[in-house]
């Protein structure tokens, strides 16, 4: 007999830090091309796991010397790699059960068009039938996180979990089983420092503009984000975190494009092996600023023998006046590029 127990039992044995179970109403009241019965009418229960992200991935860029991991492992590698084995190894156990099942790993798959034309434009995509939204529907998820129980939006719109604050990514199936859902989450994790739009360095976070949404009949609160001021920052578009960028590049030169844009892939000499995701701010504000101040106040349950900031630790901020004859990006480079 398939029980919610024994579901998050063996979640946490294939690998998942945090399960979690939404039931379908939960969702009631969500855009229909986010709404996930769209994908499984039949479906029973919404299945939530949150995969932590290690606190040493962002280490290296904690000191400014290390890029790759946090990128490689702590974005692309959880997405892509370790929640989709995962989530199939669920699937074809609850299969095996005799129980239909969706995997919805947490891989953004619509096109790049959408951005620019809209949902609506028919170059993009167009619903099989009137009383369908078009395809690919995609489920938030935060909002199937907060629906499993799982923890709260942060100030900053990242969803925040008692262990690990906002160092985690999630992944999510539907399934025909019928499962016990979770509770929503009554705790209270974020208490409204600010500390995330202070320090993010896309100045992408408000700290007095709010937007909302309900979810199971509660009402969340977080900041207006600016997405494209987000995105830009994120991917090593500003001058004083990016190591890797030309030193002639202007961060306001590139406000108004999207993340993935190919004026902003050429003025960053991004090196091949984050060719597809760089994320070389590290999401200064929105996660590791916010996970110092939660460690530091004790809203975390996860502890370490040492605090993630040291004392004395001083965030790092280049000074670009101090290499006035260095070039990186795609002008001529000093250095030996082969391993670049």
């Amino acid at each position: 007999m398939v029980t919610s127990e024994g579901i998050k039992k063996l979640a946490k044995s294939l690998g998942a830090d945090l399960v979690g179970i939404a039931s379908m109403d939960r969702f009631e009241g969500a855009p229909a091309n986010q709404d996930p019965r769209y994908i499984q009418p039949d479906a029973k229960a919404c299945i939530v796991l949150a995969f932590r992200v290690p606190r040493g991935y962002y280490r290296g860029i904690e000191e400014g010397t290390f890029f790759s991991v946090y990128t490689t492992m702590g974005y692309a590698g959880i997405n892509e790699v370790f929640g989709p084995i995962i989530l199939r190894e669920l699937v074809c156990y609850l299969e095996d059960e005799g129980y239909e099942s969706v995997p919805l790993p947490n891989i953004y798959l619509r096109s790049s068009a959408y951005f620019d034309k809209g949902e609506n434009d028919p170059s993009v995509s167009v619903p099989v039938s009137p009383d369908k939204p078009f395809p690919d529907v995609m489920i938030d998820m935060r909002v199937a996180a907060y629906a499993a129980g799982l923890g709260e939006y942060g100030w900053s719109k990242v969803f925040l979990s008692p262990e690990f604050g906002p160092l985690q990514r999630f992944a999510a199936l539907l399934t025909t089983a019928p499962l016990e859902p979770d509770p929503i989450f009554e705790g209270k994790i974020c208490d409204r420092c600010m500390s995330c739009a202070r320090a993010c360095t896309g100045k992408a976070i408000s700290m007095t503009e709010a937007d909302h949404i309900t979810i199971a009949g509660h009402v969340i609160e977080y900041a207006k984000v600016d997405l494209k001021a987000c995105s830009i920052a994120y991917r090593g578009g500003n001058p004083d975190y990016n190591p890797f960028l030309d030193s002639k590049v202007k961060y306001e030169d590139y406000k108004d494009l999207y993340f993935g844009s190919p004026i902003l892939e050429e003025a960053v000499h991004i090196p091949k092996y984050m060719r597809h995701g760089s994320a070389l701010e590290g999401a200064r504000g929105c996660m590791r600023e916010c996970y110092a101040h939660l460690e530091k106040v004790g809203r975390l349950t996860k502890k370490f023998t040492t605090p993630f900031r040291k004392p004395g630790w001083k965030p790092w901020k280049i000074d670009r006046s101090q290499y006035p004859d260095i070039v990186v990006g795609n002008k001529k480079r000093s250095k030996d590029d082969s391993l670049l």
